[in-house]
């Protein structure tokens, strides 16, 4: 089967899975992660094949993960879906082994490292999304659909538990979303996330402030 054509069918049944997802997490994500990658990626020479696929299925099991409340990893069972679906239309095995590990290791809380190009430009691409005026976006998104409060200033990070009432899109940036910046893969990347982290970091200063009364 032609590649192109292989490659939209694939894409349009991983849509279908990933309307399973809540809305920070959804088709419309999948559809800008996969857009930032293809520029990183050409930036950065990386195999646009490997990366095309790799981009699209990064989430397909975050369903899964959100169903128990975290506890299970979206990336490694991610992955594990992706090598299943991928050798149902008998592609290159060399080639699944490759987009495989770009799945299970674009997660910012994985405990395995992205070690190839292609990977490294999936964990930017995702990492971009999650910072940035789309990533505060997504921050409140996420907040909402676990039941959180608006804000929790005096947050200690150590004591609040993520899926809960104190999962607010401040205690995200606090845990992840202002690391970001410094666990770029690629020099692209590092680039593109020097501005959306200026501008977040600029968001919740003046949400602190705000909600404090100063301004």
């Amino acid at each position: 089967m032609e590649n192109k054509k292989l490659f939209l069918i694939i894409k349009n049944r991983v849509k279908k899975i990933i309307e399973e997802n809540q809305n920070s997490h959804n088709w419309e994500h999948t559809e800008r992660v996969y857009n930032l990658a293809l520029k990183i990626g050409r930036k950065e020479k990386a195999n646009m094949e490997i990366l095309k696929y790799a981009a699209i299925l990064h989430d397909i099991a975050r369903a899964d993960e959100d169903k128990k409340n975290g506890k299970i990893c979206h990336a490694e069972k991610g992955a594990k879906k992706a090598f299943k679906l991928l050798k149902e239309y008998k592609i290159n095995p060399d080639k699944i082994k490759k987009i495989v590990h770009c799945i299970e290791t674009h997660r910012f809380r994985g405990s395995k490292k992205p070690e190839t190009k292609e990977a490294k430009v999936l964990f930017d691409a995702d990492k971009l999304d999650a910072i940035g005026a789309v990533g505060i976006g997504r921050a409140f998104l996420f907040a909402g659909e676990v039941g959180a409060k608006l804000h929790n200033r005096n947050i200690d990070i150590h004591k609040t538990k993520p899926y809960t009432r104190e999962d607010t899109a401040y205690r995200e940036y606090i845990y992840k979303l202002r690391k970001i910046k410094n666990i770029m893969q690629t020099k692209t990347g590092k680039k593109m996330a020097e501005k959306r982290h200026r501008f977040m970091v600029q968001f919740f200063d003046r949400l602190n402030r705000e909600v404090n009364g100063e301004i």
